[in-house]
């Protein structure tokens, strides 16, 4: 099996084919930092222009370097959402076009599964994990019992993790992208100089709250006016010091609700017949235990690449006795491998779609989870 991934829903153009083993073929992602950095964030009339111009040649070289002809492929994956509107419209038409004129399957992928499916590509993880995604416009924690099958434990009410690094840097003028040069600062800062809030760290579920934390930074920042380059080193380790206590306790408390309603789940297996069977990592049914020996975190999206934040949920790991799975950084940022390898796990299953399918700027993996006050569209 053969899947070609289109991914389109932000400021990065990819373009990936995938094979049904999870062998990727090729992987070409096009990014558009000079177009965006004037302005400190993505300008989404930017992001959709520049996914036109570029779109047909990235999918032309990924076909090149996978020695693929469309006469070869099996299905044609696109993010159809969530994601800037403008953007995913590009990808999407341009795989129904494929896919139409090919006689092909489309199948329209949710650019977040996408990155919950990935540590299945690279580390073959079976179902069920935990997962904490975190990116630029998301932070939840879900139970990912299969494809399409989520449980939302907690989201972000107001920034995501992502949103917060890219503000604070945008804040002390560390320019775009903000995530990687929050993390580079605060390599020569010190974590304890600032006291910074550590929003709902008590509070007994799983829910994130960040915009009081970039409040206080604001606040830190003025009192230092003029700052130096040692005040923003301190004020990112500060920074990044309290998102990792935040993602950590309720990392904690989600690994707690995970072990206890997979106890159950499995317990109820048992009482079945013992064993129960259980999506093997590229889609294939095999015999797996009730409940795994240990169980798996696994950290996706975008930040999911800070490595100060993957040192401190290993050792939250460690102690809560987990494996954790994080893919490679270039697998944790926006890519089409991870659009074409959950093309791969849902075409498996038969789930493709048609030239109806729309593009949606939101799209929860677990719609039907109860709201949370202030999370907005967010949840």
């Amino acid at each position: 099996m053969r899947v070609l991934g289109i991914e389109t829903s932000c400021d990065e153009t990819a373009a990936a084919v995938v094979s049904g083993e999870g062998e990727i073929l090729s992987n070409v992602i096009r990014s558009q930092i000079d177009e965006h950095s004037p302005y400190g964030g993505v300008v989404p009339e930017i992001a959709a222009r520049a996914h036109v111009e570029v779109l047909d040649g990235l999918i032309e070289q990924a076909m090149a370097e996978a020695g693929t002809g469309f006469a070869d492929l099996d299905g044609v994956a696109v993010t159809s959402g969530p994601g800037l509107i403008g953007g995913v419209m590009v990808g999407l038409m341009t795989a129904k076009a494929i896919a139409s004129v090919h006689q092909k399957p489309l199948i329209a992928v949710n650019h977040l599964e996408a990155h919950a499916l990935s540590a299945r590509l690279t580390d073959g993880v079976a179902f069920p994990y935990l997962l904490l995604l975190v990116s630029g416009g998301h932070c939840q924690l879900l139970i990912v019992r299969g494809v399409g099958d989520f449980t939302r434990l907690g989201t972000t009410i107001d920034d995501a993790v992502g949103e917060a690094f890219d503000k604070t840097a945008k804040l002390l003028g560390l320019g775009y992208p903000g995530g990687p040069a929050v993390e580079a600062a605060a390599v020569d800062g010190d974590p304890d100089r600032f006291d910074l809030p550590r929003p709902l760290l008590n509070r007994d579920d799983c829910h994130f709250s960040l915009s009081g934390l970039k409040t206080a930074v604001r606040r830190e920042a003025e009192k230092l006016e003029p700052m130096t380059d040692k005040d923003r080193a301190d004020l990112c380790a500060s920074f990044q010091a309290a998102i990792g206590d935040v993602l950590a306790a309720k990392t904690g408390r989600a690994m707690e609700t995970f072990v206890s309603e997979e106890k159950v789940a499995g317990a109820a297996m048992l009482g079945e017949g013992g064993a129960h069977r259980q999506q093997g990592p590229v889609g294939d049914l095999g015999t797996k235990t009730a409940l795994s020996p240990r169980p798996v975190l696994v950290t996706a999206g975008g930040v999911a690449a800070n490595q100060f934040l993957r040192n401190r949920l290993s050792n939250l790991c460690a102690d809560k006795g987990f494996n954790l799975v994080c893919p490679p950084p270039a697998l944790c940022t926006d890519n089409a491998a991870m659009i074409a390898w959950a093309g791969v796990e849902r075409l498996r299953l038969g789930l493709v779609d048609d030239v109806s399918a729309p593009a949606r700027a939101r799209w929860p993996l677990d719609p039907g989870a109860p709201p949370v006050g202030g999370a907005g569209v967010k949840a």
